[in-house]
């Protein structure tokens, strides 16, 4: 039986392929495996806006959010991350191979304007698994808002 996020991309028959790799530990590795570059591997982040109240942000594999960009297209001064098991609960995946796509609530989604023309990969709900996907039409699928939201990568 399929992930839920492979019976929802089948159900809104929206164009993808598989890409089912080992365990990886960054997302230079994912990339690699995917055979991808860091940016097309988006991060599926779940953000906490208040009680029951979540919402996705995609944001490329070589930038994070930005809080300060993404409170003020909310409108909201509090955000937060939830924790492994409030993340779990809001979405029915958990960390790592979280997505927008099948998840058990469908919260709005936010995604960063840098994934526009692009082909990406994202998680497919199980580990060792990720679909490719043109970003345009996950975005139009999952009626997201596209946004300046991240900031690059901070270098350590």
């Amino acid at each position: 039986m399929p992930s839920p996020a492979i019976a929802a991309l089948d159900a809104a028959q929206l164009p993808y392929r598989l890409v089912r790799h080992g365990a990886v530990g960054s997302l230079a590795e994912a990339a690699a495996v995917r055979g991808v570059a860091v940016p097309d591997v988006v991060k599926t982040i779940v953000v906490r806006r208040g009680e029951a109240d979540h919402l996705f942000v995609l944001t490329p594999g070589d930038r994070v959010i930005s809080w300060p960009k993404l409170r003020a297209l909310l409108g909201v001064h509090r955000l937060s991350m939830p924790d492994a098991a409030g993340a779990l609960a809001a979405t029915g995946y958990e960390r790592g191979t979280i997505t927008p796509f099948g998840a058990s609530t469908a919260w709005p989604v936010v995604a960063d304007e840098r994934l526009r023309g692009r082909e990406i990969t994202l998680g497919a709900g199980e580990r060792g698994l990720a679909v490719a996907i043109a970003a345009d039409v996950a975005i139009a699928a999952l009626d997201a808002t596209v946004a300046d939201v991240t900031d690059p990568q901070p270098t350590r």
